[in-house]
């Protein structure tokens, strides 16, 4: 049984390590998509067998769609600080923007002007910041342009949710002002077999604001 854990927008391993600290996984490479149902996909072709799979903000977007497409080899599903909903009002234009800003100005403007409002203030620190500034700085405008084109094609994962039947881990930040609390709660009463564990004192990147805690729950909930 392989766990694979699925990054988020401009993420890598990084947001997983508080986890692989905890248990044997590997990582998902979304570097060349652009769309999550070619991520879904490539994540199944590239990992064969059966799976417990978690992902983190369009990474659970990635994870959903693989259970999906082949419910009989996800054996257990967490979903962290994400959603489910298609396309709303006016975000194609938000993203778009984003997209010309980071051309325009770069990477470390990016991270700086995007990465503040993902975490919850109190756990701004230099340290923590600069862990998260120093993994966007590893990525670039052009894999910046193909995750956001992705997450704006998103399929409407509120559609498919109640065939997810594996049992699933829905995991969000007390702050996650991104993916709220509410989100999270919608997508509860949708899920067959379903749990959720609200992470305190964390926003949309509770796996690094709170590191401790959330590689627990993964960790006990994959080895359950």
């Amino acid at each position: 049984m392989t766990v694979l854990l699925i990054p988020g927008l401009l993420c890598d391993a990084y947001t997983w390590e508080p986890v692989l600290d905890r248990i044997e996984a590997e990582v998902a490479d979304l570097s060349t998509e652009d769309s999550i149902g070619q991520m879904a996909r490539d994540c199944l072709g590239r990992h064969p067998g059966k799976l417990r799979v978690a992902g983190h903000s369009m990474g659970a977007r990635v994870a959903m769609e693989m259970a999906r497409i082949a419910p009989e080899r996800i054996d257990r599903l967490a979903l962290l600080d994400t959603g489910i909903h298609p396309l709303k009002e006016g975000e194609r234009e938000k993203r778009d923007e984003i997209v010309r800003f980071a051309y325009e100005n770069g990477m470390e403007a990016l991270a700086a002007r995007w990465l503040p409002p993902m975490v919850h203030e109190p756990n701004q620190t230099p340290e923590l910041m600069k862990g998260l500034t120093d993994m966007v700085l590893r990525r670039d405008a052009d894999l910046h342009a193909r995750q956001i084109k992705a997450l704006v094609d998103r399929p409407d994962a509120a559609s498919y949710l109640t065939g997810i039947t594996c049992p699933t881990l829905l995991v969000v930040g007390r702050q996650d002002q991104w993916s709220p609390v509410a989100q999270h709660e919608e997508m509860l009463a949708l899920l067959p077999d379903a749990r959720l564990e609200i992470v305190e004192d964390a926003g949309h990147f509770a796996p690094v604001e709170q590191p401790e805690a959330v590689a627990r729950l993964v960790a006990e909930f994959f080895e359950g």
